[in-house]
């Protein structure tokens, strides 16, 4: 017999419930929808998602839970590289597309399918990560491509769900809301030129709270594991608490504008409450207790890893090497990190670390020299001046100014 099975990434958004509908329907597949949950829904969410898969025709439905996974083979080597991309986005859905795309190709092989879908369009990153990740994982096992195959727009996607009797939300569909444990993105028609943004009631968190509140977070080892002075035996956990403080102020948004993969510009709104404080607060701490040369080569490293991950290439080899690097990189970043929320934003005022290198006794920014003498930086920056010296002598370079 003929093998019509078919396992689509499936979040119940207006793109894949289309792919849903339309496999079935139209292709006559036996969709089996499987959701690769990386933080992003509560257990009534995903019920909520189960039951639309059924009405839009699969044959099955899966929950494949990828959190912890993701966090310790992702989030926590970028939260040791303090990445942002462009110094912005923290590369939310980024980097926990690629976990979705292996938690569904190992799902499809287990059932045997013949097909593998997804949902991305053909103007995006999205479809690079998920095809890349199943053609190398399970090259003989066929892509199929509704939206991007077909050209639709969002709102013919909506008409051919309509015209076949599917009831949803559909205004609330006109913007597409990717949640996961480090962040939430937010694309809508705002997003597609250069002089809107998107409006408040577009982000999935509202202001709550007014005033300020000074909170502190504690890393061990580069990693969250405290917040408001309670420890948790899992990060997971402690990102999850931090989030639920920190997202009532409405901090983390911003708009994202960047290079995508395929060569066009493309911009998405974001909120990531936690994912954002975490960065600042561990960088923060990583300057009190990290050398200059450590703190340089991580930048340059968490960039590379950044760039490599947000471009589909997690599973190049050389990604678990820079990964060593960081994690050895923090052996002494341990301590509290004390931030101000506010409203829309936040600000860190200062750490507590028994490995902070401004305790020594060696000296007193601006203030006392401890370890040295006066007669010490005379003679220190004279040999420092040497080369300089040498050169504006030969080549009087000053004088041609």
């Amino acid at each position: 017999m003929e093998n019509k099975k078919v396992v689509l990434a499936f979040s119940g958004g207006l793109d894949t419930s289309f792919c849903a509908m339309y496999l079935s329907k139209e292709k006559g597949l036996e969709v089996y929808t499987a959701i690769a949950n990386t933080g992003g829904f509560t257990h009534e969410e995903l019920k909520t998602i189960e039951e639309k898969a059924y009405r839009l025709g699969a044959k099955k439905h899966v929950t494949i839970d990828v959190t912890e996974k993701y966090y310790r083979q992702s989030i926590r080597y970028m939260v040791f590289g303090n990445v942002l991309r462009n110094n912005t986005y923290p590369i939310s859905v980024s980097s926990e597309r690629i976990f979705q795309a292996i938690a569904i190709i190992q799902y499809a092989k287990e059932i045997n399918a013949a097909y593998v879908a997804h949902g991305s369009t053909g103007a995006g990153n999205d479809q690079v990560r998920f095809d890349l990740t199943f053609e190398v994982l399970a090259p003989t096992i066929k892509i199929l491509t509704p939206t991007r195959d077909l050209e639709l727009s969002r709102d013919a996607e909506i008409n051919y769900l309509k015209e076949n009797g599917y009831e949803a939300d559909f205004k609330r569909m006109e913007y597409s809301i990717n949640a996961g444990l480090w962040g939430t993105s937010v694309g809508g028609k705002e997003t597609l030129n250069s002089a809107k943004t998107l409006p408040e009631d577009a982000y999935p968190s509202q202001l709550a709270e007014n005033g300020e509140r000074q909170i502190s977070i504690e890393f061990l080892k580069g990693e969250i594991i405290g917040v408001e002075n309670k420890r948790y035996k899992k990060p997971v956990d402690a990102i999850r608490a931090l989030d639920g403080i920190a997202k009532k102020y409405a901090i983390g948004r911003d708009m994202h504008i960047g290079d995508t993969i395929i060569g066009i510009k493309g911009r998405v709104g974001f909120e990531a409450a936690a994912p954002l404080i975490i960065i600042k607060a561990h960088q923060m701490l990583e300057k009190h207790t990290l050398t200059k040369w450590q703190q340089y080569w991580k930048e340059q490293l968490g960039n590379w890893y950044g760039m490599f991950l947000h471009e589909a290439l997690y599973l190049e080899p050389v990604m678990r090497d820079i990964e060593k690097f960081l994690e050895n990189s923090q052996q002494n970043v341990s301590g509290k990190v004390f931030i101000k929320l506010k409203p829309y934003h936040f600000q860190l005022v200062g750490v507590e670390s028994e490995n902070d290198l401004m305790k020594s006794d060696f000296g007193e920014y601006g203030e006392m020299n401890k370890g040295w003498s006066a007669d010490d930086v005379k003679g220190f920056t004279k040999i420092l001046g040497t080369q300089l010296k040498i050169y504006n002598a030969v080549n009087k370079d000053f004088e041609k100014m």
